[in-house]
């Protein structure tokens, strides 16, 4: 038998392929209410800004980090009634793949792996706040990524026209 038992869990054959999920955790968290407690009497409506990102890092041959990063700014007029900061992060293992499903898996199934937990956790530190409930709604990972190989590409383009077109445009 070409499988090997370690702590616990069957380890993949050599030439298997495999992804696992070996560790979730919170990597950095933020709340901040600058403004409070005088926030807290403002009656105007809240306008609410989110930017999400994404940092993958190789650890080894056949691990990676993926962090998921989440900042919620809401404002309330022209002050700053909190501003909520998420880094849910996670380990996976992906063994025996080519490097552009790898990229494809890292891209898609990790942070919607990550996701559930991000949403969680600002909806608790919100709430925990003193400010009503905030819920992240589903975010499509795989249209994302997509999105990111378009620009990808086009970059690689725009790259090698202009290092075509360069030298032309100097004589």
């Amino acid at each position: 038998m070409s499988e090997e038992t370690t702590n616990g869990a069957v380890a993949p054959a050599d030439n298997a392929v495999a992804f696992t999920v070996e560790k979730i955790y919170v990597k950095d968290v933020s709340f901040e209410v600058p403004g409070a407690p005088a926030i807290f009497t403002e009656n105007v409506q809240p306008d609410l800004q989110l930017n999400l990102n994404q940092r993958v890092q190789r650890l080894n041959d056949n691990a990676f980090e993926v962090v998921l990063g989440v900042t919620l700014t809401c404002k309330a007029g022209d002050k700053t009634a909190y501003v909520a900061e998420v880094q849910q992060a996670g380990i996976f293992g992906l063994m025996g793949l080519d490097p552009q499903a790898v990229d494809v898996l890292l891209g898609t199934q990790c942070p919607n792996i990550l996701f559930p937990y991000v949403r969680q956790l600002v909806s608790d530190l919100v709430q925990a706040g003193g400010f009503p409930p905030f819920f992240l709604q589903p975010i499509n990972f795989e249209a994302l990524y997509a999105e990111t190989l378009r620009q990808r590409s086009a970059q690689q383009a725009g790259g090698e026209s202009l290092a075509t077109t360069e030298p032309a445009g100097n004589a």
